[in-house]
């Protein structure tokens, strides 16, 4: 990893919270005054996590008419410009690219999504730099402990919103409660930073289901884009695994659910992170997808709205329909939420010339966004993670787009209501 060209001394976080910037906090003059804020937005656009990075051009045009006339930043109007690095689906790549937002475009404030294989690399590079950033959508966990993290010991210039294990498992075990089951779960763990947060055996499924009550079997982590599972199914039909759950690229959910009908394995719930959270994936099981479930870190009836555009989760939603012609899909709302906070950073921030000052913003975020509340002051560590809400989705064949998400669990939401009752995978 590089060094910035310009280091910086660093200074003390300020403590508190900054209260969150509604749209009318973003003036629009007609021309900005001074050198334009500049802010790198990272995230996998292509291979083979491009479903994370589906709404980021229709994100990104919101984003840029919300801040058309500039911003009031240090008492001054700001023009701000936004530099985006496609990861291309590469840890190597995230990295490379944050290298350069920070050393040649000389970035004021980085922003990525998706994933630990861009999160983390780009954090890492932005702490080595001492050059603010916020990430979103990857497991806290995965980003905090991946990157060396410890409970008296965080980071300075990177800061993380998004569930954590412990609540993905909370809301799987809400969902799995309300069937009739032995409790014996088979998990899918894929040989990545993902797959390794969840195989955790501290701080991942193997000490947080039994806690719940479940019995976890683990047969071995795997590569991505294996073609083979057997080893796995022929595991989970031994133990009579009445529960499947895992954390997988959507090409490796796919073999492993339609080998898992050709060799009989039929589990009364299948509870998956990552593939069956984008309907664009989902689409391709076809029949197959009917009864998934998953967590929805975020939907149209959420109640919360972006202060930057003003935009509700519901208006979000049926905006991007009537642009792409599509189902609304998660990565709507994460994105939306990463700029709520990286411009009320830049708002906020007593001199946004200076990474510094917009640090000591960040650090001090309390911020409505349309995921909700974020407040880096409160989390697991006083510091660098706030925890969002989810809830529990499962996926139906039918409507308009063929498929949609059901509301099935809202336990640790209640907000969202219910739509509908969860069914058995056996039963359909």
């Amino acid at each position: 990893m590089t060094r910035p060209i310009h280091p910086i001394t660093r200074r003390g976080l300020i403590k508190g919270g900054t209260a969150a910037v509604a749209a009318s906090s973003f003036p629009l003059p007609l021309y900005a005054q001074e050198r334009p804020l500049k802010i790198g937005y990272v995230s996998p656009q292509t291979g083979p996590l491009a479903v994370f990075g589906e709404t980021d051009n229709f994100i990104l045009d919101g984003v840029r008419k919300a801040l058309a006339g500039g911003i009031q930043a240090g008492g001054k109007t700001r023009e701000v410009e936004i530099i985006v690095k496609d990861s291309q689906s590469s840890s190597s790549r995230a990295a490379s690219v944050a290298a350069e937002l920070i050393e040649r475009d000389e970035v004021n404030l980085m922003l990525v999504t998706a994933t630990p294989d861009t999160t983390n690399p780009v954090a890492d590079q932005c702490e080595l730099a001492e050059v603010p950033c916020a990430s979103t959508a990857a497991p806290w966990e995965a980003w905090y402990f991946g990157r060396g993290g410890t409970p008296d010991s965080g980071f300075d210039y990177t800061y993380h919103f998004f569930f954590g294990l412990n609540d993905a498992l909370n809301a799987y075990t809400s969902t799995w409660n309300r069937l009739d089951t032995n409790k014996v779960v088979g998990g899918l763990f894929p040989n990545d930073a993902d797959g390794a947060a969840w195989s955790h055996p501290e701080l991942g499924a193997p000490r947080l289901l039994p806690e719940k009550g479940y019995q976890l079997i683990n047969p071995g982590t795997f590569q991505n884009g294996t073609d083979n599972f057997t080893a796995h199914l022929s595991a989970f039909k031994e133990a009579d695994a009445e529960i499947l759950t895992g954390v997988l690229n959507p090409p490796d959910w796919n073999t492993f659910w339609r080998q898992a009908q050709q060799q009989g394995l039929r589990p009364k719930a299948a509870t998956i992170a990552k593939a069956l959270v984008f309907p664009a994936a989902v689409q391709t099981l076809g029949d197959l997808a009917e009864g998934l479930t998953t967590e929805i870190v975020w939907a149209p009836n959420f109640p919360f709205a972006s202060g930057l555009t003003g935009r509700s989760s519901a208006q979000l939603a049926a905006d991007w329909t009537a642009s792409s012609g599509k189902l609304w899909t998660p990565p709507l709302g994460w994105t939306q939420a990463i700029f709520d906070v990286g411009v009320n950073a830049l708002a906020t921030a007593s001199d946004p010339d200076d990474r510094e000052s917009i640090n000591e913003a960040l650090a001090a975020t309390d911020v409505v966004t349309t995921m909700g509340p974020v407040n880096f002051t409160k989390g697991p560590f006083g510091r660098n993670v706030s925890i969002t809400p989810l809830v529990g989705g499962q996926w139906r064949l039918g409507g308009e787009f063929g498929i949609a998400v059901e509301i099935i669990s809202n336990d640790f939401l209640p907000e969202v209501p219910l739509t509908a009752d969860l069914r058995n995978l056996r039963d359909i």
